[in-house]
């Protein structure tokens, strides 16, 4: 890799690169290193579990400048994208899921998912929410405490909004369990990525058949008898992009929630102001998103060309990963960025990305978080851990950062 400027002192060698990813010492915050990282005069080299070199951005500014920048690419055939997982790179690659292609197809495949996704869509998505929220909150009540908040409740919930949202037959939710932690998990080889994904495509591929028959009011019913019959897409394009909003929409919530209730129980204070303020639910959310940060390292980039930050550059032709959780962790963004604050008045994080490939499911995902926190600590107000947060096991090898289990009691 060339070295960004500025370079290293006539006569010095360049700094080892450090091994990546990292992982958290504590579940509500990014790995300490990135403190560090940020502090130095250029982005910091690493070494990836395939063995090449990206470069690590955390810094607010930067992360913006550069996920927005033209040169940017998400496109996973680079021979420098910096995939983490041993099976990731060549399975995007061959599948070409919408996250991992450039404009202009990227343009054309997100807008044929965008108008899905809008407040005004979302917003009327939210009594459907509600109950689904409602009657998760009973099968967890109806469990001997402790109960495991991911899997009897968080995983329920975000697999059957995006189900309903797409049309999918709810008969298995640890099928769509499995699927996700072995197509997230950068433990996972080709071979399995691949086996994963065809069982997700067989069911995606029955039903576009049935809905091309019989249409019914659900995303993949729209797409079947828009794009796939205009022949804007192919039928196989039309299975990874399912398969990716259906895999993402399903992973981040399933995370996000049982992290951010967990954060919440831990700060009695903050969940005070909420109880006794609803209004600060919405904004108290986008505050867990970038407290929590997640999906801190899913933007892998490649620069086409130099890319410019504030005193140093990318050179064209190497992988970046743009830092997420060090972005929203950075004091000169965030005023006392440790601190979670309910009541901030900033929502200008990155939780979901920047830039042409931001998150086109946000505005889901904020809802169907905010209706799962509010049900939860609405329906069950003397809800606690069961187990100290740090005892807690992590998905440290997952796309997207969680925990396996969190037992609470009430």
């Amino acid at each position: 890799m060339t070295a960004p400027v500025p370079a290293p002192e006539p006569g010095s060698a360049p700094p080892e690169p450090v091994e990546f990813p990292l992982a958290r010492s504590c579940p509500f915050s990014p790995p300490a290193a990135y403190e560090g990282m940020r502090g130095s005069a250029a982005p910091t080299r690493a070494t990836i579990p395939s063995g090449k070199e990206a470069w690590l951005l955390t810094r607010y500014d930067d992360v913006r400048a550069a996920l927005s920048h033209p040169a940017s690419s998400s496109d996973a055939r680079h021979p420098a994208f910096p995939a983490l997982g041993k099976g990731e790179q060549a399975v995007a690659a061959e599948l070409r899921p919408f996250i991992r292609m450039d404009p202009p197809d990227h343009t054309r495949v997100r807008r044929m998912l965008v108008g899905e996704f809008t407040v005004r869509r979302v917003r009327e998505m939210r009594p459907e929410i509600e109950r689904v929220c409602a009657e998760q909150v009973r099968h967890l009540l109806s469990l001997p405490a402790p109960a495991d908040l991911v899997g009897e409740y968080a995983n329920r919930v975000s697999t059957t909004v995006i189900c309903r949202l797409l049309g999918v037959p709810l008969e298995d939710l640890e099928f769509f369990r499995r699927i996700t932690t072995v197509s997230g998990s950068r433990s996972s080889t080709e071979e399995e990525v691949g086996a994963a994904l065809a069982d997700l495509f067989g069911l995606i591929g029955r039903l576009i058949d049935e809905k091309a028959a019989d249409p019914q009011d659900d995303l993949i019913s729209r797409l079947v008898t828009g794009p796939l019959a205009r022949g804007e897409i192919t039928r196989r394009s039309l299975l990874s992009q399912i398969g990716i909003t259906l895999n993402a929409g399903h992973e981040t919530s399933r995370n996000m929630i049982p992290l951010a209730a967990l954060a919440l129980m831990e700060h009695p204070d903050q969940l005070a102001l909420l109880r006794e303020d609803p209004s600060l639910w919405p904004g108290a959310v986008d505050e867990l998103l970038r407290y929590l940060s997640v999906a801190d390292v899913i933007t892998l980039r490649v620069a086409t060309e130099d890319i410019p930050l504030e005193g140093a550059t990318i050179p064209a032709g190497d992988g970046y990963i743009a830092l997420l959780g060090a972005a929203n962790r950075d004091p000169a963004a965030f005023p006392d960025p440790g601190k979670l604050d309910v009541a901030r008045p900033q929502r200008n994080h990155v939780a979901f990305g920047y830039g042409a490939h931001q998150c086109v499911g946000q505005n889901l995902g904020r809802l169907e978080i905010e209706v799962a926190l509010r049900t939860l600590f609405d329906q069950v107000p003397a809800l606690r851990p069961a187990v100290p947060p740090q005892d807690l096991p992590r998905r440290s090898a997952s796309a997207i950062f969680g925990l396996e289990e969190v037992p609470v009691s009430w």
